[in-house]
Parts: C-alpha cells; sequence; structure tokens
C-alpha cells in the first residue's frame, strides 16, 4: 500500500495577461475545472484568481503527473471558455507549480481565496516574482 499527500499550488495567467473573464464567468470555470480535476483522480481544494490569472490549491493522486495534470486542466477549460464565453480567449504557455506542505495548505487555501484584495496592491507580475524568489526559483523576466 502507498500513502501520499501531494498538494501543490498552481498558478497560470491568459495569454498575454488579457482580463478576459468576469466573476460569473470565472465561478462557471472553476466548476469546470473542479470537474476536470475529480475525472484526473485529483483533488480541487480551491480555485481563485482574477480576470487574467488562476490560482489552483489540489491535491494530486499519485499516478497523475503535475505537468499531466496542468496541460489537461489547461487544453479543456481553454476549449470549454473558447467554445462557452470567448474565441479569443488562451491560457499563456507554461504555468508556476509549488509544492505545499500539509501544514500550511490552509495558508495557501487562504491566499488564493484573497485574491481580489491580494491584486489592488500588486500586478500579478509582482506576485509571481514573489513567489518565485520565495522559492529560490531561477525565472527570466521575459518569460513573466
Amino acid at each position: 500500500m502507498s500513502y501520499t499527500n501531494l498538494n501543490y499550488h498552481i498558478v497560470f495567467s491568459t495569454k498575454n495577461h488579457k482580463p478576459f473573464l468576469d466573476d460569473s464567468q470565472m465561478t462557471r470555470l472553476f466548476e469546470y475545472i473542479s470537474g476536470i480535476t475529480h475525472n484526473m483522480k485529483a483533488t480541487l481544494l480551491l480555485a481563485g484568481g482574477t480576470t487574467d490569472h488562476v490560482h489552483l490549491a489540489v491535491r494530486l493522486h499519485p499516478e497523475i503527473s503535475l505537468t499531466e495534470f496542468v496541460r489537461t486542466v489547461k487544453t479543456n477549460s481553454s476549449k470549454w471558455v473558447h467554445d462557452t464565453f470567448s474565441r479569443e480567449f488562451a491560457w499563456q504557455e507554461g504555468y508556476s507549480a509549488f509544492s505545499v506542505s500539509q501544514s500550511i495548505i490552509g495558508k495557501v487555501i487562504e491566499y488564493i481565496r484573497g485574491q481580489k484584495e491580494h491584486h489592488r496592491k500588486l500586478t500579478f507580475k509582482e506576485e509571481l516574482q514573489c513567489f518565485l524568489k520565495k522559492h529560490n526559483i531561477e525565472y527570466d523576466e521575459k518569460y513573466l
């Protein structure tokens, strides 16, 4: 028997950080992402974000790689948004993901819950730079 607790905080943005979705559309998008997550034997702890990016707190099943999970979520949700709301919609290439200990997953969930308030002070780019620095991840600013 194997026992795992693979929590992640995943962040990805719309193409060119274009603000595509309003609050009600975001709510529907998060419900759709929840369904994708469930179908992949993962648990969506919380989805949140603003009109130009998404944060996911998830617990992955050990049979699913992080890359496979994000690719599936982005591909399927992009098609759904494209068909439902905007033919112009697309996600930016790539993503950021951070492993999260069970002892602080609650703090990550609260952070995601506070996205609107948080982004009154910080842009998405500034937020992502803080995460990358906090996790000692080298990055090229042109890809942010």
